[in-house]
């Protein structure tokens, strides 16, 4: 008698319902009655093509709660964690074990350094695109801002086109 089994055990997924898992299965059909429900309550008032175009930002995130995964980790445990690192994120401050002179040494060294190409350029040498993170922090900040606004301002002039005499 000859048993297979898969090479690597650890990725096994039993299947439940057509190939889908049964974290697959629920979250699909979860993101279906929501998208349908939320298609349903705005077509009247909206028409299909918008009420879709608004249904379908809400139930993305439910479907790629199911669907996906990185390293190991659900969509919502990921997007937990880059938010966390965009915004949370602590930095941490290396304190030196050498001696006194020897760092006030090399700090004399750097703003000397820093000094001199600052007269001799325009001051973006060194940077190696690595940037200050409070600005761009700020900028993603900006930029999060500017998107959330223009989709209102959207969708506004999405329910005034419907209802222009």
């Amino acid at each position: 008698m000859v048993i297979e089994i898969n090479k690597n055990i650890d990725n096994y997924k039993e299947s439940v319902v057509l190939g889908l898992t049964a974290r697959q299965l629920v979250y699909s059909a979860l993101s279906v009655v929501v998208g349908g429900g939320i298609v349903l309550l705005l077509y009247r008032h909206m028409g299909l093509t918008v009420s879709t175009y608004i249904a379908v930002p809400v139930i993305a995130p439910i479907a790629m709660t199911g669907f996906y995964s990185y390293h190991g980790m659900t969509f919502i445990e990921m997007m937990k964690l880059k938010l966390y690192f965009a915004f949370a994120n602590r930095t941490y401050t290396y304190m030196s074990t050498e001696g006194e002179q020897a760092v006030q040494r090399l700090r004399q060294e750097e703003e000397t350094k820093n000094k001199a190409g600052k007269k001799s350029s325009t001051g973006k040498k060194g940077d190696n695109g690595r940037g200050d993170f409070a600005a761009v922090r700020k900028k993603m900040i900006h930029m999060l801002i500017l998107t959330v606004l223009f989709l209102i301002v959207f969708m506004g002039f999405a329910v005034w086109y419907k209802y222009r005499q």
